[in-house]
């Protein structure tokens, strides 16, 4: 059964992508908005089409296995995708403005020599990156912390890339369970499945591509260290990462419900909040006299009842007081207290 981490607040990450649509101004304002909406980083890609693929129009680079980008080749969806190289400096200068956490993925030597040029705090491997164990050692030598996506990996894979950061003497890790579709259904979202990577030693989170936040939110309460959702102003901005995008507004509202959800959530130890109890208390049973009881007469099941507020006796005393005599007149309505009774 999946074990609730009540007392951990997840990291909330705005993945950027490709909703810049190639606007260097579109970029900046995104920043903004995500940071507005509670976006504790922004991440940006770092690459060029060319370091991922080639230009090719041969079926190997044709996309058409059932995704938003059929049709395309590798090289073209990469081309309207990538973030300049020459943004870089001015939207990581920018981020600090707005007083946001900027950090990227890098997908070549080149983007991460520019990236540690820029003091990015933190670095990303991207999913379909995770085999790539020489790369991954050398993003771990720079001994900041790595986040790294396990959507494709096998035990085996994710197991050479702790290793390759372990050569680089770096065990600051998190794995983040990821399902590699775009947008994934929730059927294949198999959140429970994400404490399972807490087995690698490492931290665990979520980089969800669920349309909605409900798969956020239950990762957070499930112990997410962090949660990762691609974020853009408006679709209606369109863009090859556009539909399955959560809109600034949606944004918000899934910052707040989870920490609406860590509110309600609470802690495994009962309140210890001494008004609460009070608050609680005041509406629970006690015993009462219910008519009006002369002295010497018998206390029946009648004239004492166990009833709200919680004023009087408490309600397990009843048995043992019922049949004793009134030591003076009762009146109804009085809680019945010791003394009142021989």
């Amino acid at each position: 059964m999946p074990r609730i981490a009540p007392t951990r607040q997840s990291l909330i990450i705005a993945e950027l992508s490709a909703n810049h649509n190639q606007s260097l101004n579109l970029a900046k304002r995104s920043i903004r908005a995500a940071h507005l909406a509670g976006a504790d980083f922004v991440k940006l890609q770092t690459y060029t089409p060319e370091c991922l693929t080639i230009d090719s129009h041969k079926p190997y680079f044709r996309i058409d296995s059932g995704t938003l980008w059929d049709g395309q080749t590798l090289y073209d969806l990469y081309k309207q995708a990538y973030t300049p190289f020459e943004w870089h400096a001015e939207l990581f200068a920018y981020a600090r403005a707005v007083g946001v956490g900027l950090f990227s993925s890098p997908f070549s030597p080149k983007a991460l020599e520019l990236l540690e040029r820029l003091a990015c705090p933190m670095y990303k491997i991207a999913s379909f990156e995770i085999t790539d164990t020489p790369f991954i050692e050398l993003v771990a030598s720079t001994q900041k912390p790595i986040v790294i996506s396990t959507g494709i990996a096998t035990h085996a894979q994710i197991m050479d890339a702790l290793e390759a950061c372990d050569k680089a003497g770096n065990s600051d890790v998190t794995l983040l369970l990821c399902t590699s579709s775009y947008p994934a259904p929730l059927e294949l979202a198999n959140i429970a499945s994400m404490q399972s990577l807490a087995r690698y030693g490492t931290k665990f989170g979520l980089s969800d591509h669920t349309q909605g936040d409900i798969c956020a939110i239950l990762a957070s309460v499930l112990g997410a260290s962090m949660i990762e959702k691609h974020f853009i102003i408006k679709r209606s901005l369109g863009g090859v990462d556009s539909a399955f995008s959560m809109e600034a507004r949606e944004f918000a509202q899934m910052v707040q419900r989870i920490k609406d959800a860590h509110t309600a959530l609470g802690s495994p130890e009962p309140s210890k909040d001494e008004a609460v109890r009070a608050s609680q208390a005041r509406f629970a049973r006690s015993l009462f006299v219910c008519e009006d009881i002369a002295k010497g007469e018998i206390l029946d099941a009648k004239n004492i009842r166990a009833i709200r507020p919680n004023d009087g006796l408490p309600p397990k005393l009843l048995p043992e007081i019922l049949g004793k005599r009134a030591t003076h007149d009762l009146q109804r309505g009085e809680p019945l207290r010791n003394g009142d009774f021989e």
